[in-house]
């Protein structure tokens, strides 16, 4: 991928394998991978620098999806589908497809961690610290390793603990429990590596850290643009980073049978997820840009969205003048014309995820969101977003 060039939102698929794991002598967790490569974990990491913002949405390993030159299957399978057909990119490239025609959202950049590298560098700073809001019995791997009972409560974790923790689906909610334990151990890792209150221990395990984020963590981030992501996520407060998971209301529950065998789905429900999507990338957190006042044209301005307007109107001109109108205002319009339909309201297709742009255009045409606006990801159209006007736009808009 092209170098960051350290203005524009990254968008980074977090991956971890459902490998079997497995221990060495002394009961450490082994770089060895046994077993089959899918994917466990799949976490979208968005980061804003304009608005010093960030947020995190988990994806169930279960969704049900359209894998590109596979067809349908779980999303998990994305992974073992580029791996083991020798994809160019290989497994991180097909999962990162899927993802961005699922999530509607570009991801420029993955980054799977090994299990042995998360015990590791959790081990490297001394433990974290979660709070535990149920009950859980945990199962650590390792010889002669006994369960775990964790009441509610705070709770100190080493890596294998931390491991169990956040690969335990024993639970009432299942995936969505899991989903957010993993989005908290992210959390209390940032907490506990940027407390200035641990800086002389986080220097002493630097070297430690260092080799084993080189040994553990494979990804398509530079060096050099990993190191200013971090030096950037320093500046972004907690309350700037908001967390979502893809949960049982965005979904509907399904059976499939493949290969003789029925299958468990979660099917999704495009609109919610879109909805989830937008409160995360364009809305989310309680000092985000748009929940702190800030303009919804400057943000769609900043954000340079690439625009289509098509008149699908019965009146003459409509598309031209909005257009006109649009630029006047900032917006990089760059194509008008007649529309092959006529709806009967207007409509915006938005074929990239752009977030700000598309939250200004729910304003200015008054758009019902879950109805007017499509998400239909493609990365080969010309334009991020489509506006197609219908009579309700020519008949009343505030255009001089």
């Amino acid at each position: 991928p092209p170098a960051w060039d350290g203005a524009s939102r990254v968008t980074i698929l977090l991956l971890g394998l459902d490998t079997e794991v497995k221990t060495d002598d002394q009961g450490q967790i082994s770089p060895d991978r046994v077993g089959p490569a899918r994917s466990d974990t799949m976490i979208l990491l968005t980061i804003d620098p304009q608005t010093k913002t960030a947020g995190m949405l988990s994806i169930p390993r279960d969704l049900w999806v359209n894998i590109p030159g596979f067809g349908y299957a779980r999303i998990n399978t994305a992974y073992y589908n580029g791996e083991a057909y020798k994809l160019p990119g290989g497994g991180p490239a097909l999962a990162m497809r899927t993802v961005e025609q699922v999530i509607g959202v570009p991801v420029q950049y993955y980054a799977q961690i090994e299990f042995w590298a998360f015990t590791r560098l959790i081990d490297d700073i001394d433990k974290i610290t979660v709070y535990v809001e149920k009950k859980i019995t945990l199962d650590p791997v390792g010889p002669g390793a006994d369960e775990i009972v964790m009441p509610r409560g705070w709770r100190k974790l080493g890596g294998v603990e931390a491991l169990a923790y956040v690969r335990n689906r024993h639970t009432q909610d299942g995936d969505v429990d899991r989903s957010r334990r993993q989005q908290q151990v992210i959390m209390a890792f940032r907490d506990k590596v940027l407390d200035p209150a641990n800086l002389p221990q986080m220097v002493s395990a630097a070297p430690k850290i260092y080799g084993d984020i080189q040994a553990g963590v494979h990804t398509n981030l530079s060096f050099d643009d990993a190191m200013r992501l971090g030096m950037l996520m320093k500046d972004i407060p907690m309350e700037s980073i908001q967390r979502g998971v893809i949960n049982n209301s965005m979904v509907t529950f399904g059976n499939v049978t493949v290969k003789g065998q029925n299958q468990q789905i979660l099917k999704p429900i495009p609109d919610k997820i879109r909805e989830l999507r937008d409160s995360i990338f364009a809305t989310g957190g309680a000092l985000s840009p748009l929940a702190k006042g800030a303009d919804a044209l400057d943000l769609a301005k900043q954000e340079g969205a690439t625009v289509s307007v098509l008149n699908g109107s019965y009146t003459a001109g409509i598309a031209g003048k909005t257009a006109d109108y649009l630029k006047s205002l900032g917006i990089n319009v760059v194509n008008t014309g007649n529309a092959d339909q006529f709806p009967a309201a207007t409509k915006v297709i938005d074929h990239r995820g752009r977030p700000y742009a598309l939250k200004y255009f729910q304003e200015l045409f008054r758009l019902n969101a879950g109805v007017q606006i499509v998400s239909k990801y493609d990365p080969t159209a010309a334009v991020d977003i489509e506006i197609i006007l219908a009579d309700d736009w020519a008949a009343s808009n505030p255009m001089p």
